[in-house]
């Protein structure tokens, strides 16, 4: 069962007195030195001058009522964790640990105080230090061997509550007093409670082959992190060839600038189960720059040029081969992304019996890029944009039927247990989109099947002249329903282009600009319109019935770097009512920058002649096509069973070349084709 507990926002109801009544893990076997409460205190004071401590220790490891005040351009460090009653860090003050160390504060079993540097700073604003203030209560400041991530130029120092390797937990890199209830062993935690209201800190590491199960923890962090492309501040990352997470039972609940909740990386298998995620936007640092940036390094915010907005996505599948799946769980993100295949190759997400959403009315269910293969069966998606932006990939959307979640158990090494495959109801999966279903900003593919109810408020399959892919198969009941009732757009893209820029840390800021083009296309000599290519956008349909238009207003021609494209278009079995045309798209203004993102793929049509844009459309057997306005082709096919409609009381005639031509099943047509209702 799912749990029942479905807070948003980081609605934490445990408070600093709970927290200090619960018992601190139990850890069966530390592979290097227990460094929560009981390490002793011993600092050693720097220049420019000596911190000044109140109430100094009775004798080594006693700790009561001690409490350390850092004066102002004063600087403590600290070569192992020490633990107080109070702590006072004046403006200036600095506390530091040694090289290859880290610094970790905990006040009541929260890690808090940490801030990150800024962007602009030279280390990429990726180090982080202690705020000025005074923290009161159980206090530990923990000093943990060095977690250091390379990625591209910079390096990230992690700081995590628990680190797994291949022997298990390294708690020499953890910070143990961040771990409140439950047990923590080598092989797995259970029932632990990870919080943090600081910056940049970590839950759950699992690296170099480690394999870890995490049973019921609850997590809340309230923060920014800083690189989701590296997972800098997220709840849980498994990293590295050989390494397994399964989380089951978990309830994560963040805040934060791309303070993500799980991340899988470097070919590692993360198995989340049974769980409850959600993560919600952070405030955006004030040197970032206000349009954004493509260079992931330092990119916090979605780019405006998706037509979406948001700082934080819920997960995110990097590196290569590495495996995502998500089992009878919750996901959702305010805004941006819940689902995100990012910065790797071959990857493969999953997801079954599983809710994807959006909770503040933007962003998209799933994000695919790098050859990755999604499989979606038995889910809901509740998006506010995209059920799924497409930069080259397979996706399938289906029914979690027991020998398609069987085979993906197995392919995928998910561990389901014959019980738990048992368990699994066979659910169809429902779409309901804001405005799209698909986008497509590279050539890939789409497949809808068994019982699929999509529905989208506008626009559902929207491809930005590639070579595009769906085939929706309606014989076990899938349907489309399209808002604005159009249900393929083949157009040119509209999306605006990150500019390079100089005296940043980043390399680029999105900061381009689309405008619509004037005047006409210019036919162009090297590009068929009248048979199929390989860079055609197609779509297929199998026994269903359909009801909204399909429109081409691909430019091409002239010095275009894209002479032409066309839409091929079959149809089996199937019944279709409305426009199949080629057509001239138009924004609603002609210039859309950073300002206007929400006008990116919002266009309306007016059917016009072929121009670099064919129309190709094989009405295959036992298919009707109802035409309800004109519509300009290239070729047009019809299987001896297939036939063309008016709607009652009208007709439907056909001109090629601009000959009137009688309409015949079996028969085929090229040309400039023109069907007009009358």
């Amino acid at each position: 069962m799912l749990p029942t507990d479905n807070r948003t926002d980081h609605e934490d109801t445990t408070s600093a007195t709970d927290l200090l009544d619960r018992p601190i893990a139990n850890r069966a076997r530390p592979r290097a030195l227990i460094i929560a409460v009981a390490a002793a205190f011993a600092p050693t004071l720097l220049a420019p001058a000596a911190a000044q401590a109140a109430g100094r220790k009775k004798g080594k490891g006693a700790q009561a009522d001690t409490c350390i005040t850092v004066g102002s351009d004063e600087t403590l460090t600290l070569t192992e964790t020490t633990t107080a009653t109070c702590l006072t860090i004046e403006e200036g003050g600095t506390i530091a640990v040694p090289d290859g160390y880290s610094l970790s504060l905990t006040v009541n079993g929260v890690e808090t105080g940490s801030e990150l540097a800024a962007l602009t700073d030279g280390n990429g604003g990726v180090a982080t230090a202690i705020a000025a203030g005074t923290y009161t209560g159980t206090i530990v400041l923990n000093v943990a061997e060095a977690t250091d991530v390379a990625y591209s130029t910079l390096t990230f120092p992690f700081r995590q509550a628990i680190y797994v390797d291949a022997d298990g937990v390294d708690e020499s890199k953890s910070v143990p007093s961040d771990v409140v209830g439950g047990t923590v062993t080598d092989t797995g935690a259970s029932d632990i409670t990870l919080l943090s209201n600081g910056e940049a800190f970590n839950g759950v590491y699992v690296a170099g082959g480690g394999s870890y199960t995490l049973t019921n923890p609850t997590i809340a962090f309230d923060g920014n992190g800083r690189c989701d492309f590296v997972g800098y501040g997220a709840s849980v990352v498994g990293t590295g060839s050989g390494t397994t997470v399964v989380l089951d039972g978990a309830n994560i609940s963040n805040v934060g600038v791309v303070r993500t909740a799980v991340i899988a990386d470097a070919t590692a298998n993360v198995i989340v189960k049974n769980s409850t995620i959600h993560c919600a936007d952070g405030v955006v640092p004030d040197e970032y720059p206000s349009a954004g940036t493509g260079d992931t390094k330092y990119m916090i915010t979605v780019p405006w040029m998706l037509g979406i907005s948001g700082n934080v996505r819920a997960t995110n599948l990097l590196g290569a081969s590495t495996k995502a799946s998500y089992i009878n769980s919750s996901i959702s993100s305010e805004k941006w992304g819940a689902l995100s295949v990012d910065g790797g190759s071959y990857c493969t997400l999953t997801a079954i019996n599983s809710t994807i959403a959006n909770t503040g009315g933007e962003g998209y269910g799933s994000y695919a890029i790098g050859n990755v293969t999604e499989h979606f069966l038995g889910c809901t998606f509740d998006v506010g944009d995209y059920a799924l932006i497409h930069w080259g990939a397979s996706a399938h959307y289906g029914d979690s039927t027991k020998s398609a979640v069987s085979s993906l158990n197995s392919s995928l090494s998910l561990g389901l247990t014959s019980a738990e495959l048992d368990d699994l109801p066979v659910q169809s999966t429902t779409i309901d989109a804001g405005r799209f279903m698909v986008m497509w900003y590279a050539a890939g593919s789409v497949a809808i099947d068994g019982g699929t109810q999509v529905t989208t408020g506008e626009t559902t399959f929207m491809c930005k002249a590639v070579a595009g892919t769906v085939t929706v198969d309606g014989s076990d009941g899938a349907t489309i329903t399209s808002g604005n009732g159009v249900l393929f757009q083949l157009m040119d893209t509209d999306r605006p282009s990150s500019v390079t820029v100089s005296g940043y840390p980043w390399s680029s800021e999105t900061t381009g600009t689309y405008t619509e083009p004037t005047g006409s296309p210019t036919k162009s000599s090297s590009w068929t319109t009248t048979s199929s290519q390989s860079t055609d956008a197609k779509g297929t349909f199998t026994d269903i019935a359909l009801t909204g238009d399909f429109y081409n207003s691909v430019w091409g021609g002239g010095n275009a770097s894209l002479q032409g494209q066309n839409l091929t278009l079959s149809f089996t079995g199937s019944t279709i009512e409305g426009v199949i045309s080629a057509s001239t798209a138009k924004h609603s203004v002609s210039t859309i920058t950073k300002t206007e993102y929400r006008q990116i793929s919002e266009v309306t049509n007016t059917p016009s002649a072929v121009v670099n844009n064919g129309v190709l459309v094989t009405l295959g057997a036992g298919s009707t096509w109802t035409v309800t306005g004109t519509s300009y082709l290239s070729a047009l096919t019809l299987a001896s069973t297939a036939a063309i409609e008016a709607p009652s009381g009208k007709t439907v005639t056909l001109t090629v070349d601009g000959t009137a031509t009688t309409i015949t099943a079996g028969k085929s047509y090229t040309g400039a084709l023109t069907l007009t209702v009358s």
